[in-house]
């Protein structure tokens, strides 16, 4: 029963998505999961973000962007220095580095690239929506998850849209355009419960829905590529994640990571929020963080070469990562393919051997069982080639 009391008083984040779980997911020693998606909208550049520092053509390559404090991972790859939370991660087992990895997409549009990413489509045009909403459909009671998803951004992101009801929420910081409740999900509550509906409605649109998290004024926080409103985007997404009766799949949407100039202060920047945010899941969620895994991925890499304005332009393969509690982590997943201009796709971009499908594939076959025939045929069409990733689960 949705404790409508709680609600009413203080906006709490468990009465938001009522008492669905049941009880199998409460026993002692029973797996509990949370998958999210975190989507760096604008092109991550992943040579700076996870230097190969043991690639004997990366100095060469690199120099001006050269990072002596980078902390290292193996004697192959590093993080960037403002991932020390990530960084910390994988050194306690909970964190991999997945790097020459990128979507089916080929071209440099980020419309496109992100349409792809997110819809898990082959192709950009072809749905209205994303893998992790057609993966929430796939999922049944027995499988211990709130068929209900939550979005985060001042878009809800595709790869959560669809016709699985899903809350979209944001900080007030980030003006939100669809920060209101879905139709889909609105009506249901307005069925069922209107005074509920009203409720829930006023929350999100004061900021409150996330437990009562309101930090995010317009005098605090800068909006796209502001670290403390990533920060308080993944604190606001951890405490409805941490709910008994909460979601249990999440998307977010990160934006301003286009970095044509100026890139090394920018993505300094830009990585200080994300860790930052890795570091809120892992504080907010509590206990619950030993049964979640977070995926950071973006629409696609950047070039090798640094451009005239001291930034990158719109490249292939990235890095991508993963990390939370239910992460078989401390290690790197990369066939990595060289920087030497003949490895370059197209003598330009780091050259993708990772499809990011079989990361995600991997995680939701290891996490809810789900069989590698619903994943290809429903969750990432067209994708019956595309094995998913094993060992990512601990």
């Amino acid at each position: 029963m949705i404790d409508r009391r709680n609600l009413l008083g203080a906006f709490g984040a468990t009465a938001a998505f009522g008492g669905f779980v049941p009880m199998a997911a409460r026993a002692a020693g029973a797996r509990d999961p949370r998958l999210v998606v975190i989507v760096l909208r604008g092109a991550l550049d992943g040579l700076t973000a996870a230097p190969p520092i043991g690639d004997p053509d990366y100095a060469g390559v690199r120099a001006q962007f050269a990072l002596p404090d980078a902390i290292p991972l193996d004697s192959m790859f590093s993080v960037h220095p403002s991932l020390s939370n990530f960084a910390r991660q994988y050194k306690a087992g909970q964190g991999i580095l997945i790097h020459a990895a990128a979507s089916p997409y080929r071209d440099r549009s980020h419309f496109d690239g992100q349409d792809v990413l997110e819809s898990g489509m082959t192709a950009p045009g072809h749905t209205d929506s994303g893998w992790l909403n057609r993966f929430l459909q796939t999922l049944t009671v027995d499988q211990r998850v709130n068929p209900r998803g939550l979005g985060v951004g001042a878009v809800t992101p595709l790869v959560i849209r669809g016709n699985a009801p899903v809350l979209g929420w944001a900080p007030s910081s980030l003006k939100p355009v669809d920060a209101d409740l879905p139709p889909r999900l609105l009506s249901l509550y307005q069925a069922s419960d209107p005074m509920l509906a009203n409720v829930l409605t006023e929350a999100i649109a004061t900021g409150k829905i996330a437990n009562g998290y309101s930090g995010m004024t317009k005098g605090a926080g800068g909006g796209p590529g502001d670290p403390q409103t990533m920060i308080a985007m993944a604190q606001g997404a951890a405490r409805l994640l941490a709910a008994e009766d909460g979601p249990r799949i999440c998307a977010l949407s990160f934006e301003g990571w286009d970095t044509h100039a100026a890139e090394t202060a920018r993505l300094k920047t830009l990585l200080g929020g994300l860790d930052g945010a890795l570091g809120a899941f892992e504080q907010t969620m509590g206990p619950k963080w030993q049964d979640t895994a977070v995926l950071v991925v973006t629409e696609f890499g950047r070039t090798v070469a640094v451009n005239g304005t001291q930034g990158t332009d719109h490249g292939t393969a990235a890095a991508a990562f993963l990390t939370g509690g239910a992460v078989k982590g401390g290690r790197v997943v990369a066939d990595w393919p060289g920087l030497k201009s003949s490895q370059l796709y197209q003598n330009r971009d780091l050259m993708p051997t990772t499809d990011l499908r079989a990361v995600a594939k991997g995680l939701m076959a290891s996490l809810y069982d789900t069989p590698a025939s619903a994943l290809a045929d429903k969750v990432f069409p067209d994708s019956a080639g595309v094995v998913p990733m094993t060992g990512l689960i601990a």
